[in-house]
Formats: C-alpha cells, structure tokens, sequence
C-alpha cells in the first residue's frame, strides 16, 4: 500500500470517527446521571483510547514524513493542521475528560466538551476534504 492511500486510509478513519463522536457519544453524555457518567466514562475512554490514539500516532508521523521529505508550505500548513488537533486533544478535551472523572458535579465539563469538540471536527474534516482534493497529485 502507497503513503497516499495510507494517509487517506487514516484521515477517512479519524473524520468519520471524529464525527461519530461528536454528533452521538459526546452528545449522549449530557443524559447520563452524574453516578452513571462516573461508570462509564472510564470504561468510555479506556475503550476509544485503543481505536484514537493509532490513528492520530498514525496520522502524525504520515504529515511528519511528507513535510520532512518535501519542505514545501503545504505539506508544513498540513503538518500544523495535524498538530493542532493534538493540542486541541492534550490541552483541552484530555482535561474536560479528567474533569468528567473526578468532579463531584461535572455537567458544566461536558457540555463544554460538546462545544470545543467541534474545533476537533472541523480541522479533521478539512485535512480530509484537502487529502481528497490532493490524492494523487
């Protein structure tokens, strides 16, 4: 299998899984009990962990290879797009995600999890839409 595919493989992967989770799992959090979303949501993100973390690792050294190999501006702007999502991952959904687990009343952490997921979204979205535009170029 060629990079290009591969690549295409992973960013089809991660939109679909991104929106997936946005239009139904965090969404369905908002109607669990405060008990009931202790329960699960450690069972919840011991399980996506396993199917997001790959993709993104996968994602990142794909970018990282093409912006190392051809130093062009597409190929960094694509490479920071890709960062980005981690940043936005590490420093804003890991927290609300911690929040979810350990405060007393967490209501307030996932509905802004909701909101700032759609940040997540979008750029997985446009790293899609532009692969798909650039596929075999």
């Amino acid at each position: 299998m060629d990079l290009e595919l591969l690549k295409l493989l992973v960013d089809t992967s991660l939109f679909i899984l991104i929106w997936m989770v946005q239009r139904v799992i965090y969404p369905s959090f908002l109607y669990f009990s405060e008990i009931d979303i202790k329960k699960w949501h450690a069972s919840y993100t011991s399980k996506i962990t396993i199917i997001v973390l790959p993709l993104m690792l996968g994602q990142l050294l794909l970018y990282s290879w093409y912006f190392f190999v051809d130093l062009s501006l597409f190929n960094m702007a694509m490479l920071l797009i890709v960062l980005s999502t981690w940043g936005i991952t590490f420093f804003v959904s890991v927290p609300l995600h911690q929040d979810i687990d350990n405060l007393k009343d967490s209501l307030a952490s996932r509905l802004k999890l909701v909101k700032t997921n759609w940040i997540r979204t979008a750029l997985w979205t446009v790293i899609l839409i532009i692969n798909i535009i650039n596929y075999g170029k």
